[in-house]
């Protein structure tokens, strides 16, 4: 005879389970467990919708409903998927292909779990899917208008650069040009030159969301990177009563990647060091480590505080913080520098404390 302490335990289990099949069966996205074997163990209607599924797929291997590809229309192979999934992830660039030659954008996002309660519950995951087709769609098309505005831009912007400088050389050697007029011809080329950069960070931006950047893999020589670097941002520290060095190793060795990238990347690191310093320093620093190189560029700035670290590299994201109200830029600097690192497989990190200023760290592997 079972005792009245078990049968109220196992009252309380079967009412959280229902619970749980309750809120999982409410949600918009789909949901579906599987145990270690990637059998369905749990779904929910919305889970059926995107599947386009009529019957019940409980107990039967999730890998035979959803046949996913991937954005070079590559079979992925779901069983293979799961299993390598040590951490909650997700995807958004897979297709789910349906019987009748149709297909959809997915969301896909994999967490490994305890399918039962507790830690003695047997081990599974949850896979949540959505249809993002129309999010695509809508991606695409923002792509395509960036791609074709930053395109048309570059021309008139490289005429109106040119004529500025011209006109700036000509005021320049009459000594009865009205200052008013020479002062109007300054700002006017330093906003022409701002918006050439805008236009360029789209004209990437544009480029790496439609994977449309291409890798040039070569010989790097670490050291003369970092010295051209000082070398062509000394003029604009200077500007600003800045100290520009560099703290480089000298048993710095050749690495293989694209020279490109990585300068655009460091680029980026040191216009905004400059950018956000009024005083101090900035130090461009390159070291090696194994298999690769440790790129560093430190300042002496504002810093950046621990929420804006978190969505630094987020796109178009600039902060709100008070100090950078007279400052210009877009927000894309450094969500094309993180998307261009990855490119090339490096590591970006930040360290920043407000007032005392923030570091950049670069490493570089070699590519083989």
């Amino acid at each position: 005879m079972m005792n009245k302490g078990g049968t109220n335990e196992n009252l309380e289990v079967a009412l959280e389970h229902e619970r749980l099949e309750s809120l999982i069966g409410s949600m918009a996205d789909g949901v579906i467990a599987v145990d270690d074997a990637f059998r369905v163990v749990l779904y929910n209607g919305a889970a059926l919708n995107i599947l386009d599924i009529n019957g019940s797929i409980k107990g039967r291997r999730l890998g035979k409903y959803l046949n996913l590809y991937d954005k070079n229309g590559q079979v992925v192979e779901v069983d293979e998927l799961i299993k390598s999934t040590k951490r909650a992830t997700s995807n958004r660039d897979l297709l789910l292909h349906y019987t009748d030659g149709s297909r959809s954008n997915m969301y896909l996002s994999i967490a490994p779990v305890h399918l039962g309660y507790g830690e003695k519950g047997d081990k599974g995951y949850v896979i949540l899917l959505r249809d993002i087709t129309h999010e695509k769609s809508l991606e695409e098309e923002r792509d395509e208008f960036i791609s074709v505005v930053s395109h048309e831009l570059r021309t008139p912007i490289a005429i109106a650069e040119g004529n500025i400088s011209n006109a700036e050389f000509i005021i320049g050697r009459e000594p009865n040009i009205n200052p008013v007029v020479a002062e109007a011809l300054k700002v006017a080329h330093e906003q022409v030159i701002f918006l050439a950069g805008m236009v360029n960070d789209l004209s990437t931006l544009s480029r790496a969301e439609r994977g449309k950047l291409t890798l040039e893999i070569g010989s790097i020589n670490p050291h003369e990177l970092t010295t051209d670097l000082i070398q062509s941002y000394q003029e604009e520290a200077k500007a600003k009563g800045l100290a520009l060095r560099g703290d480089i190793d000298p048993h710095l060795e050749s690495i293989t990647s694209s020279e490109l990238y990585v300068r655009e990347v460091l680029q980026n690191f040191i216009t905004n060091s400059i950018k956000y310093t009024e005083k101090g320093s900035v130090v461009i620093g390159a070291k090696p480590k194994p298999d690769g190189v440790l790129f560093t560029v430190s300042d002496t700035g504002i810093g950046i505080s621990k929420a804006d670290q978190e969505r630094v590299f987020d796109k178009f994201y600039r902060s709100e913080d008070y100090r950078l109200k007279g400052t210009s830029g877009t927000g894309l600097g450094l969500y094309v520098a993180l998307k261009l690192a990855r490119l090339i497989h490096a590591e970006v990190n930040l360290e920043s404390v407000l007032n005392e200023g923030s570091t950049f760290t670069i490493f570089i592997p070699n590519m083989k």
